[in-house]
């Protein structure tokens, strides 16, 4: 099997690339490609849109579309896996909405779709002891009360625990700063998650979604 895992942003690509192969193990083949945002579904499903800007949700039909055609000859070795955020969304009609895009496509690549909740730093923190093991100086005030796939501003949680400063003062410094520092603590965290007993729900979801298909190849 092969997986080609979409995602918004280069944190979640530093985070899944650690992840990924400890969850399919080494008899399967993946690739993460990142964009830069998630944008929104478009409204027309057949518009066309600016493949070059590279945000994530408006160019979902047009790589799905793209993915149905290409392993059209051989749809059971290959699983297309969108991950992203669910933000301040509702879950039920966030699926709702991705589900039609994908009924849109004819062919249909096989697609799974696994939505972090709120966001990719839940994952993260899904392992608070991870996070402890990668920054030892962490602030663990800012941890203990976190709740697994709460909708509670998660990397500003992330952020108070590990930032001078917290969240308050990367806000101040700016979206680059921000997405620079997420990636940083993907790439320091990550490695050292324990993926069986991480306590995101959304992960664990995950987790499972990509086992259920190396498993029935």
């Amino acid at each position: 099997m092969h997986f080609e895992i979409l995602v918004e942003d280069v944190s979640g690509k530093r985070t899944l690339e650690n992840l990924v192969p400890r969850i399919v193990g080494p008899n399967h083949t993946w690739k993460v490609v990142s964009y830069k945002g998630i944008g929104n579904i478009p409204r027309n499903l057949d518009a066309k849109t600016d493949p070059a800007k590279r945000i994530l949700l408006q160019e979902l039909p047009r790589l799905l579309r793209g993915y149905g055609r290409a392993y059209l000859s051989d749809p059971r070795d290959y699983a297309v896996i969108l991950v992203c955020d669910l933000d301040d969304r509702c879950l039920k009609e966030f699926r709702a909405e991705l589900l039609k895009v994908l009924n849109n496509c004819d062919p249909q690549p096989t697609t799974r779709f696994c939505i972090a909740v709120e966001e990719g730093e839940a994952w993260l923190l899904g392992d608070i002891e991870a996070v402890i093991r990668a920054y030892p100086r962490a602030k663990t005030g800012a941890l203990t009360n976190y709740i697994h796939d709460s909708i509670c501003g998660t990397w500003e949680v992330l952020a108070d625990a590990l930032h001078a400063g917290g969240a308050k003062a990367l806000k101040e410094k700016g979206w680059q700063t921000i997405g620079a520092m997420k990636s940083t603590w993907a790439e320091s965290i990550a490695p050292i998650i324990d993926v069986e007993n991480n306590r995101s729900p959304s992960f664990q979801y995950f987790c499972s979604k990509l086992r259920e298909l190396a498993e029935h190849e």
